[in-house]
């Protein structure tokens, strides 16, 4: 990828999560590189196919994710999982936030979707039955299935229902971002019944890594109730 498609992938990523994909023209994004517009469609033909680079940006992250280190999985493993899904949201949000109306508009997209979310949970199965041979889950394989679907569609539409909710907090990005951490700390949540070993032992360490201050709908209604900042 040249240095220009680059560019302008990371410019209308960063501007696609402050403002939304809908606020945002390819007019802006040229502005924000400072190139002319036919500048910017000589290397992408309209909005839609920078969407379609930076979903295919987002699918070779949670791939290089959902992979499994050499022998046994440790409790610290479980961290860097957790950090990954966090980062990965924090980095696509824009598509979380409004996944449905991408995928409603493009046929192609939900083609790929489909794929990339039927192999993610292939990968996270296997990383789900390793965590489960190093002793740190106890889970039949239905169990683990059922988790696996519930941990997918939490990370994947968590970014959408505190973003519904709380509209303004792009405006605030440590709001913006300890919203999502909070993600994973439900996440967490939904594994506990099942943590094991040395994963169950590190549970609260794990909680406390995520958890904020409030209590998640003390920390979810409050944010919606506060009053807009004030801008310059």
């Amino acid at each position: 990828m040249t240095d220009t498609k680059t560019r302008i992938l990371d410019t209308a990523l960063n501007l696609f999560n402050r403002a939304g994909e809908r606020n945002v023209t390819t007019n802006h994004i040229a502005e924000g590189l400072g190139i002319s517009p036919g500048n910017l469609y000589y290397h992408y033909r309209n909005k839609a196919a920078i969407v379609a680079a930076l979903f295919e940006r987002y699918q070779e992250q949670i791939r290089d994710l959902l992979t499994v280190p050499e022998g046994p999985l440790t409790w610290q493993d479980k961290m860097r999982y957790f950090e990954g899904i966090l980062e990965s949201m924090w980095q696509a949000r824009f598509l979380h936030r409004d996944l449905a109306h991408f995928l409603h508009q493009d046929a192609e997209l939900r083609r790929r979707y489909k794929v990339f979310v039927q192999d993610s949970l292939e990968r996270g199965l296997v990383i789900y039955r390793s965590l489960r041979d190093s002793g740190l889950i106890e889970a039949s394989d239905e169990e683990l299935r059922g988790l696996l679907v519930n941990t997918w569609v939490l990370a994947a539409s968590w970014p959408g229902f505190t973003h519904g909710l709380n509209p303004d907090a792009t405006g605030d990005e440590a709001l913006d971002r300890t919203l999502l951490r909070q993600g994973i700390y439900q996440i967490i949540c939904l594994e506990a019944p099942y943590l094991r070993g040395e994963a169950l032992d590190h549970l609260d360490a794990m909680k406390q890594e995520f958890r904020t201050g409030d209590t998640t709908m003390d920390l979810l209604f409050a944010a919606a109730e506060a009053p807009p900042a004030r801008r310059a």
